[in-house]
């Protein structure tokens, strides 16, 4: 009896390490009325199925039918991807076992025993029922349900080989093919393990305070059972455990596994801290934001492992071609076996024997697995450098951008005013400047004034008679004088204005920063200039884009005259000011008609236009729910380089792509050659399938571990500029 509403279930299934098994799934599954969707994570092992069945038994029943062993995840949340991967024992002595014996039998035959007599067969045969059970058994279960598999193509060549008499050949087949299978599930597990270890990062237990304050005794407490609001005692040289905001103490913690950054970030009360960093000098004590599971480590790796399954279009491309291409070579491989017999070119046994080794040789595991080895290892290693991408289409996508949209505020500036010109106009010392205006401006919540605030590090002075003037500034008795505190139109209507003061004031306006003057009622003391500061990368930033053929273009919601100046300052000719989320859509949407176009903005006020761009990049996204979620691609720190770092992993990763299919193909050609010729056995072109399986597996797997472009100049800049940029980036995203 079916149920009328979708269910959802989640299967493990140990089997599934490539595209093969993920065909092989599709028609076991693909094939029930009550299914209504199929999605496959490779990394994780994992299909999820949409079903209408009151039970999830009758999928089980479907995917064991395919030959794979499945294991129901409830709840999925519950599902934990385990430690790294190691070969069973039983499994590397089976192969040891099936090799030497298959290879013994061969040895037999080249020393001059007869290839059919009973030593020869016994050792082909117990190679064979020891190192080829399982292919053999899958190869059946292709057979009965009429698909053309890699196992159903290695099982008719080793049944075929056994037939006309060549058991050496055949034992060696089905053990050689048994053995690369194993090294590719090995291989796409290391990707998983890559990706895995970044959850493993953060410690299981963590020192939390027994009295749920900043203070007192602690206890060792499972990660799992720590609870929101809870404050964690985090020591130097430990790991933290849970994401959470410092509530106090001071210390430098090494972010590299959420953002890429090699240089130690300094933290103090009310930053944020991310599980898996490092805590490296001081004491702190966090308050928990997230708890286990639900934390930014366990975000990117679940997002990872998801966009493995937005394939990438290389990925697309082999997936169809190897749907046509394995049986057109069976079918040929038939026409080689008969054709020549008859039209009396030849014998049966020798066409056959050529036609055995056409179909080893058509097996597509190379083809196969180059793709999706490649494509994780590339998302893994763009993960490592704080490159969160959101799938294989959007990974290879990156590179074919022929224009940048780039939100100025938060993106090309640090997204939080600050004091930057003191232009002392009276008999005063800046200090005492500083005071009485950073005394006033504590009243205040208006950003300029705050940024005034922060600046000054003295004691701050009583304030009297403390009155707010709506747009315009403040009022306060200081020290018995009255003193005023605003902007270009308080200095005006108090009549202090002068023509050199104006001047001042638009050379600061030009130069894209707020001025605030500090007056009393019958003159001007000071000025002061507040600017939302470009970050010191942003120049390069743009300066590198450029570099790859890319086209720069601000989009910013400021004043025309303020994205001109901020333009001019980081190099970019093209800027749009006064821009409404609207008009930022309709911008993207014109560029778009230029060719690829990316937006990058914060995820969130850019929403429209980072939707609207064929590809979204959240800026600076590391413990930001949304922007992970929703774009395309998120920026875990606030670098603007990493816009360039993107593109040129996205090249490398397509030239990687591209070489892989060209060595499985080349290899193909070759061999269906030497196989006409006569010049191939059975053994050798499984070996060269082999070998060809290992160069691309190997080549995908350097994507993990490429080295970031940005050089140590680079870093060492980032490293002057972290200590003063970290609590006004960091909190101002």
């Amino acid at each position: 009896m079916e149920s009328n509403t979708a269910a959802v279930s989640v299967f493990r299934v140990e089997e599934l390490d490539c595209a093969t098994e993920e065909n092989d799934l599709r028609a076991a599954l693909g094939g029930l009325d009550e299914v209504a969707g199929l999605q496959f994570d490779l990394v994780a092992r994992r299909v999820t199925v949409r079903h209408t069945f009151e039970s999830p038994e009758p999928i089980a029943t479907a995917i064991r039918g395919a030959g794979m062993r499945p294991r129901l995840i409830i709840p999925v949340a519950d599902e934990r991807a385990g430690g790294p991967a190691r070969l069973p024992r039983s499994t590397i002595v089976a192969a040891v076992v099936a090799g030497v014996l298959a290879i013994g039998a061969e040895v037999l035959v080249i020393a001059g025993v007869e290839e059919n007599s009973a030593p020869v067969i016994a050792m082909a045969l117990a190679a064979i029922a020891i190192g080829g059970r399982e292919t053999l058994r899958k190869g059946w279960q292709a057979l009965t349900a009429r698909r053309l598999t890699m196992n159903l193509l290695m099982s008719v060549a080793a049944i075929g080989a056994m037939v006309i008499g060549q058991w050496p050949e055949a034992a060696v087949v089905i053990w050689l093919f048994g053995v690369a299978e194993l090294i590719e599930a090995l291989s796409l597990e290391r990707a998983r393990n890559a990706i895995r270890s970044l959850v493993e990062l953060a410690p299981e237990t963590a020192h939390v305070k027994v009295d749920g304050t900043s203070s007192g005794t602690t206890t060792e407490t499972p990660a799992g059972e720590i609870a929101v609001g809870a404050i964690v005692l985090i020591r130097p040289g430990e790991r933290v455990p849970l994401d959470g905001v410092v509530v106090a103490g001071s210390s430098t913690i090494n972010q590299a596994p959420i953002t890429g950054e090699s240089i130690p970030v300094s933290k103090e009360p009310g930053d944020p801290v991310f599980a898996g960093t490092v805590n490296e000098r001081g004491t702190l004590d966090v308050e928990v934001t997230a708890g286990k599971g639900s934390g930014t480590l366990d975000r990117i790796a679940a997002s990872i492992q998801q966009a493995q399954g937005e394939r990438a279009p290389a990925q697309r491309f082999v997936d169809k071609f190897a749907s046509v291409y394995t049986p057109v070579v069976f079918a040929m491989a038939i026409a080689v076996a008969t054709l020549p017999v008859l039209t009396g070119h030849g014998s049966l046994r020798d066409w056959t024997y050529k036609a055995l080794v056409l179909l080893v040789l058509a097996c597509p595991c190379a083809l196969v697995i180059s793709t999706p080895v490649t494509v994780v290892s590339g998302l893994g290693g763009a993960a490592r450098r704080g490159i969160l991408i959101k799938g294989g289409v959007h990974l290879e996508g990156a590179r074919k951008l022929k224009t940048i949209a780039l939100d100025k505020t938060g993106t090309l500036t640090r997204g939080k005013p600050s004091l930057t010109d003191v232009r002392v106009l009276a008999d005063l010392a800046e200090a005492d400047v500083l005071r009485i205006a950073a005394s006033i401006d504590a009243l205040s919540e208006h950003p300029v004034a705050h940024a005034i605030v922060t600046a000054y590090s003295g004691t701050l002075a009583t304030v009297h008679d403390f009155e707010a003037i709506p747009g315009r500034g403040a009022r306060g008795t200081v020290d018995g004088v009255v003193y005023l505190v605003g902007n270009h139109r308080l200095a005006e209507e108090t009549g202090v204005c002068s023509p050199d003061i104006e001047a001042v004031l638009e050379a600061f306006e030009v130069e894209a920063k707020t001025a605030v003057v500090l007056m009393t009622d019958d003159r001007a003391l000071a000025i002061l200039a507040v600017a939302d500061t470009i970050r010191p990368e942003s120049a390069e930033a743009v300066a590198q884009l450029r570099a790859l053929g890319v086209e720069p273009v601000m989009l910013t919601g400021d004043n025309t005259r303020t994205a001109l100046a901020v333009a001019r300052q980081v190099g970019i000719t093209d800027a749009r000011g006064d821009l409404l989320p609207d008009d930022k859509l309709r911008i993207v949407g014109e560029l778009a008609a230029r060719g690829p176009v990316g937006m990058i903005g914060d995820g969130v006020n850019d929403a429209p236009a980072l939707a609207k761009a064929n590809l979204g990049i959240a800026m600076g996204a590391a413990g930001t729910d949304t922007a992970i979620e929703t774009a395309d691609v998120a920026l875990m720190d606030d670098d603007p380089r990493k816009l360039a770092e993107l593109m040129r992993i996205s090249a490398h990763t397509s030239h990687v792509l591209w070489q892989n299919i060209a060595v499985a193909l080349g290899v193909k050609i070759v061999f269906f050659g030497l196989t006409l010729t006569g010049s191939a056995s059975l053994w050798l072109a499984v070996l060269a399938d082999m070998g060809a399986s290992l160069i691309v597996i190997a080549n995908g797997l350097r994507l993990l571990n490429r080295p970031s472009h940005r050089t140590t100049a680079h870093r060492t800049t980032a490293h002057r500029t972290t200590a003063h940029r970290n609590r006004t980036d960091r909190t101002g995203q």
